[in-house]
């Protein structure tokens, strides 16, 4: 597609038709070398390979007594203790037959030594000068041997994997500062209406408090993206256009809301066809809440702007569809899709037929039968944010009648730890046989 098209009378189109004109603009933004601590949840730009064994050097995985395994192979043998070895430190001279070095767990193995005995194990004299090692010991027990965990030229980290903390510290074990991911993108958020208060004073007549841009700003940062707040305008489309590119010129992304439907007021689709061109659709999606959505990409920056529908449950309902995937696809993730699970309704789920896809937000738990439950969800109304702002998934429901209770249909997953945090073991017991 490559005219521009205001839809906002004509039929609806899908949401996968949408999307599909969402991605084809998108581009992955640029690798930056970020600070180990900053690349968390980031993508890798390019691989990276093991410089450095880990551990570095033979040593002790238990606080005991180093020992020559040859010394044990009789039994219960008495060795004399001339000196103990405490992480990050080397012993002063190599393990002489006969003896044994008290060593901590992480302290290299002395010179001569091949085992370790756990000190639960050994009975040391009054004196400490001597211990007794009751058992014969295997050659390595107890020992970690240089490049156990990691080999010089290891490939630790592939292009395109997800740094998760556990990367973080394997590529600090590797004395790394910097790491190539692709940049976590910076976005705008707007809100545009005169209607709109940003502030705890008294609303005058036909006021209403701006939730949509503290929510949005909310669910990027849980995201992992880095939001920018660009305040409100009012529904003036010189001052809409001005504050876009502001937007433009400082963010990778930009995301309003309100002005997208077929008001006198609603110039933000006019707005994005002026900056964008044959880049720039406005659109009416067989989805419901949010419906009205309009997106382009700017001709000078290449910067998306989306340009989501002013009641909140239908901006939220927005951001999953179209925003964070966008975003995720520009941060260089290649699943861009919140997980899906099946789950079981139980509850009934009924809608009327209206040609739209219907999104239902739900709670969700996992039960003591290991399946995933849907307990509730929440009533449906664009304007009820309250309603859906505990909710832990959403339920795509097509055309039709909707689902029975016990029925069995894909979920959306908006927050994971919920899910299993929400489980009812306590009361979905079976019953005694």
């Amino acid at each position: 597609m490559t005219t521009s098209r205001d839809e906002t009378t004509r039929v609806l189109i899908e949401v996968a038709e949408a999307q599909s004109f969402v991605h084809q603009w998108l581009t992955r933004l640029s690798p930056v070398e970020a600070p180990l601590a900053d690349a968390l949840g980031c993508v890798a730009s390019e691989s990276v390979d093991a410089r450095e064994a880990v551990p570095g050097f033979d040593n002790s995985a238990m606080d005991g007594y180093a020992v020559r395994s040859s010394d044990t192979t009789d039994g219960a043998v008495r060795l004399s203790v001339p000196e103990a070895v405490l992480a990050g430190d080397v012993a002063s001279a190599a393990l002489a037959p006969g003896e044994a070095m008290r060593i901590m767990t992480g302290a290299p193995l002395p010179v001569g030594a091949d085992a370790v005995c756990m000190i639960e194990e050994a009975t040391v004299d009054a004196d400490g000068a001597h211990v007794v090692v009751p058992r014969p010991m295997g050659r390595g027990e107890n020992v970690r041997r240089a490049g156990d965990d990691v080999v010089v030229g290891d490939r630790l980290v592939d292009a395109g994997v997800v740094i998760g903390a556990g990367l973080v510290g394997v590529l600090a074990g590797q004395g790394l500062a910097l790491v190539s991911v692709y940049a976590r993108p910076r976005v705008g958020v707007l809100s545009t209406g005169h209607e709109l208060a940003t502030d705890a004073g008294a609303l005058r007549p036909g006021q209403i408090r701006d939730s949509n841009r503290p929510m949005l700003l909310a669910l990027l940062r849980r995201s992992g993206f880095e939001p920018v707040d660009l305040g409100t305008v009012e529904d003036d489309a010189r001052e809409i256009e001005g504050r876009f590119r502001e937007g433009a010129a400082t963010c990778d992304a930009v995301v309003s809301t309100g002005g997208v439907s077929v008001g006198d007021a609603d110039h933000v689709k006019h707005v994005l066809t002026a900056l964008c061109g044959e880049r720039s659709r406005t659109m009416r999606v067989a989805v419901r809440p949010g419906k009205p959505f309009a997106f382009g990409v700017t001709r000078d920056e290449g910067v998306p702007l989306f340009g989501l529908a002013g009641n909140p449950v239908s901006t939220m309902v927005g951001y999953e569809l179209f925003v964070r995937p966008a975003l995720r696809r520009r941060a260089g993730f290649t699943d861009v899709e919140r997980p899906r699970v099946t789950a079981v309704l139980d509850v009934p789920l009924e809608r009327q037929k209206d040609g739209k896809l219907q999104i239902v937000f739900a709670t969700a738990g996992v039960h003591h039968d290991g399946r995933v439950h849907v307990t509730s969800v929440a009533r449906a109304g664009s304007h009820l944010l309250n309603a859906v702002a505990s909710a832990n998934a959403c339920v795509p429901v097509p055309d039709g009648p909707g689902f029975a209770a016990g029925e069995v249909v894909p979920v959306m997953v908006l927050d994971a730890d919920a899910l299993f945090a929400n489980g009812r073991a306590d009361t979905d017991t079976a019953a005694p046989t």
